[in-house]
């Protein structure tokens, strides 16, 4: 019955962290190029009470094993790398990818994270920076007097400056992809970093090759699904509640063990 508890008490906490990420991810069902993520348990060790393939008093063999388990345990929290809806907005710094990759962002300490948020806007002197004013990698840099910023679907950045007839080739955007992008760490802001699990990014245009093609006037909206998570907040719930139950069980019993008299 003691292990009873503690096994029911690690489903109580792995439900609560399966709650943590379901509140998570509908915290973001409009967050622009959210992915979302999901709890992953393994279960606990087993204590074997009796091993099969041994006699017992009667001589037979026994065919199975006897184990208790001890419990469930969180193991990850994956993320769903998954292509989420375009939505348009008409904005011309408004980018999205269709398809794989995610594009480049230099932080303030000079290392480079990705994001697949495309809401781009214009600092100062022109940088396309995103809307925390990161320097959008490689750096673009729009020209004064210029009227119309136009990118095509493999990246090309151009600008039509007032007074011309013709945009003019400021820049190209190059995307990133990765072998596992599960495996980047999310850093918040919407960008994510490169990890060992994640593999190192491999760079190239956009429309070539594995690499999405780039929609502009669009953005990636997230890829939350709010019914399937409303189902499994449901499920975690009543899991959590048979769990709750277990322990009252087993306290109950440990109640009347210790009740007993002569």
């Amino acid at each position: 019955m003691i292990r009873a508890l503690h096994s029911a008490a690690s489903g109580m906490y792995a439900q609560e962290l399966h709650i943590d990420s379901i509140a998570n991810n509908l915290a973001n069902v409009n967050t622009t190029g959210y992915k979302k993520s999901h709890a992953e348990f393994q279960d606990l060790l087993y204590q074997n009470l009796r091993t099969s393939g041994v006699e017992n008093s009667l001589g037979n063999v026994m065919p199975t094993d006897l184990q208790v388990g001890t419990g469930v345990k969180a193991i990850s929290v994956t993320r769903d790398m998954g292509q989420g809806d375009v939505a348009q907005t008409g904005g011309r710094l408004d980018l999205a990818i269709e398809g794989e990759g995610f594009f480049q962002i230099r932080q303030l300490d000079g290392t480079t994270a990705y994001t697949r948020d495309g809401s781009l806007k214009l600092s100062s002197e022109g940088v396309l920076v995103t809307s925390d004013g990161l320097t959008f990698e490689p750096e673009i840099t729009v020209p004064q007097g210029t009227v119309d910023v136009q990118v095509s679907r493999d990246g090309v950045v151009s600008a039509l400056l007032a007074g011309d007839t013709a945009p003019v080739q400021i820049g190209t955007i190059e995307l990133a992809v990765f072998t596992n992008p599960a495996g980047l760490r999310a850093l918040g802001q919407n960008l994510y970093a490169e990890t060992a699990a994640s593999g190192a990014p491999q760079l190239g245009a956009a429309a070539s090759e594995q690499f999405g093609q780039i929609a502009q006037g669009y953005l990636e909206t997230s890829n939350v699904k709010v019914v399937e998570e409303m189902v499994a907040m449901i499920a975690a719930q009543r899991a959590y509640e048979v769990s709750s139950k277990a322990i009252r069980a087993s306290d109950d019993m440990l109640g009347i063990a210790s009740t007993l008299r002569r």
